[in-house]
């Protein structure tokens, strides 16, 4: 790749969104896309997250419409279910193909050569 090829082409650093790429969104994102919902104390558990912690997360990831917050009842016990929705999944397979296009192109770089 010549000079003028890497000046156009942006470093694979600048796709990844800062709502979804920090690592509890990131987690509650991916977790939730292995099914159709999941509940707040799996999340919770899953993610070593405080309950205050996790719920301001999902409140943003929420307010951004990255996922649906559903609350309900198991029994008499009440409960927080999320669930991925489209423009969450759309917003997530993004954060992949970044960070994927960012490990091959560390992958493929020549150890020790140092660019100006």
């Amino acid at each position: 790749m010549n000079v003028a090829d890497e000046a156009a082409e942006q470093h694979p650093t600048l796709a990844l969104d800062d709502t979804v790429h920090q690592r509890v969104r990131l987690g509650i994102l991916t977790i939730a896309r292995e099914a159709d919902r999941v509940e707040f104390g799996f999340l919770k558990e899953q993610l070593g997250a405080t309950d205050g912690n996790l719920s301001r997360h999902l409140k943003v990831l929420e307010d951004s419409g990255l996922v649906a917050v559903a609350k309900g009842y198991a029994g008499r016990r009440p409960r927080t279910w999320v669930a991925l929705t489209a423009r969450g999944a759309e917003a997530l397979d993004r954060e992949l193909r970044a960070l994927r296009e960012l490990v091959r192109r560390l992958d493929s770089a020549t150890p020790g050569r140092h660019r100006e």
